[in-house]
């Protein structure tokens, strides 16, 4: 691994940046493992064996290799425009249409919060009663509104904050490793259920539909593009720790998936809304329960923080470009933190919290990022015509075809009811763009903010 000074090293053949390249490559490693690694899969364990049986391990693979092809996407689109601030950016830059732009953010924005409320429901399940006997939905809601009250105080994530947090969610996947493996060792689980398949159902079905399931493990790496003007040498550094990272997290993901199905039935994997604390607890090692719990507590509800942090500034800047209703871009005057789109992005989550099922919220989870990832992938090819004065990272033309193909197969598995939930947010988010490309265009231009007034950078403005 590079060294700090090394790894932050400004590459001076970027544009330059108002702010300062201080992260460097291992850093920035730990950054994106940190997004990928830990609440998905604490919670999504038992909901994967309902698909794939006992061979958790196989979809946890092809969702990884299918994470990869995107990734090699997002490696060319990030060096190539180390200013960008995500695939709506992308979009921008390769269709020139607000419309598609808006599209692609709002299914990110909508991901998020939708991500959030699935996170909440795991957060009060089995984990949290492990302390307090509960209703899950209701204190899914009351974990939400105090993320929402963190949120609106104001905070900073620094780097060598999220190495804490990382540390602490990868020991409980570690944890779960190491205890299945002196559990085996010493005689107990079953090894032969890692190949065990739901009855009636094949090898591909039971693979694929995992995958579905599975690939929620591996979102958040396309968050990283948000920090790139921060990393010190992005060409070198970004897709080392991109790649770096989601293996990591991939070859961590099948280790558990291995365990799990070793210590447990799927049956009662399934039981259970805490499925790896089931798998400590079913060696009869002397693990504490409220430790494991508090473990993974600690890593769902940083993955829910983060993830309302994302969608709370992306509805803020949206609604700061024009592309959402303005009164989102209202700041608290203390805090300046924006606290309309705040109240807006948890009141939805705790609205969605109210459909119960981790597996639906989680498969449209990925229904929204599959759209923003098809688009990635296909502005890799439309862009490849645009060239860039300093050097980036270049993938193989094939890997963007391949993903464009992997998204769509994954799309062809989704059930209607998530097409449903995901056709709702995205009809509500083309409302909301409609009202404000209306509100906008009846405002008087001298009211307008500079975000709203024409301008070349910005096909298609009102």
């Amino acid at each position: 691994m590079l060294s700090d000074h090394a790894a932050s090293t400004p590459d001076a053949s970027v544009p330059t940046t108002r702010l300062r390249r201080a992260i460097s490559g291992p850093l920035l490693f730990a950054f994106i493992l940190g997004d990928v690694l830990g609440a998905g899969i604490y919670a999504l364990m038992g909901v994967l064996s309902v698909e794939a049986g006992g061979m958790l391990w196989a979809p946890l693979l092809v969702a990884l290799l299918l994470a990869l092809l995107t990734a090699g996407s997002y490696a060319e689109l990030v060096t190539k425009y180390p200013r960008a601030g995500g695939a709506a950016v992308f979009a921008e830059r390769a269709f020139r249409s607000p419309l598609i732009s808006f599209l692609v953010g709002f299914s990110m924005l909508a991901a998020g919060v939708v991500s959030a409320a699935g996170l909440a429901i795991a957060f009060a399940g089995d984990y949290l009663g492990t302390f307090l006997d509960v209703p899950v939905v209701p204190a899914a809601m009351v974990f939400l509104l105090l993320v929402a009250a963190l949120n609106a105080r104001g905070i900073r994530e620094s780097m060598r904050t999220n190495l804490v947090m990382t540390a602490i969610e990868l020991s409980g996947l570690v944890i779960v490793v190491v205890v299945v493996a002196v559990f085996v060792g010493g005689g107990g689980g079953d090894l032969s259920r890692t190949a065990q398949l739901p009855d009636g159902v094949g090898l591909a079905p039971a693979v694929l539909g995992g995958a579905i399931i599975a690939y929620y493990s591996f979102v958040g790496f396309e968050t990283s593009a948000n920090v790139i003007e921060e990393v010190g040498n992005p060409r070198r550094d970004y897709p080392r720790a991109l790649f770096g990272a989601l293996i990591a997290a991939g070859v961590m993901y099948v280790l558990v998936g291995l365990a799990s199905a070793a210590a447990l039935p799927p049956a009662e994997l399934q039981q259970s809304s805490g499925p790896l604390l089931a798998v400590v607890e079913a060696t009869g090692l002397q693990v504490p329960s409220w430790l494991f719990s508090l473990i993974a507590l600690i890593a769902v509800a940083n993955g829910a923080l983060l993830t309302m942090i994302m969608a709370s500034r992306l509805a803020y800047g949206m609604a700061e470009q024009g592309l959402l209703p303005s009164v989102l871009s209202r700041v608290l005057p203390g805090r300046r933190t924006p606290w309309v789109a705040i109240v807006t992005t948890t009141a939805v989550a705790t609205l969605l919290t109210l459909i119960g099922d981790l597996a639906t919220l989680a498969e449209t989870v990925v229904l929204l990022l599959l759209i923003v990832f098809i688009s990635a992938n296909v502005s890799v090819l439309v862009l490849r015509r645009d060239r860039v004065e300093h050097d980036h990272f270049r993938v193989w033309t094939i890997v963007p075809v391949l993903g464009v193909a992997s998204c769509l197969v994954l799309l062809t598995q989704q059930r209607p009811i998530v097409w449903l939930f995901a056709g709702i947010l995205l009809a509500v988010g083309a409302g909301l763009h409609v009202i404000s490309v209306v509100a906008r265009r009846r405002r008087p231009r001298a009211a307008r903010t500079p975000a709203e007034s024409p301008s070349p950078s910005r096909p298609g403005g009102p």
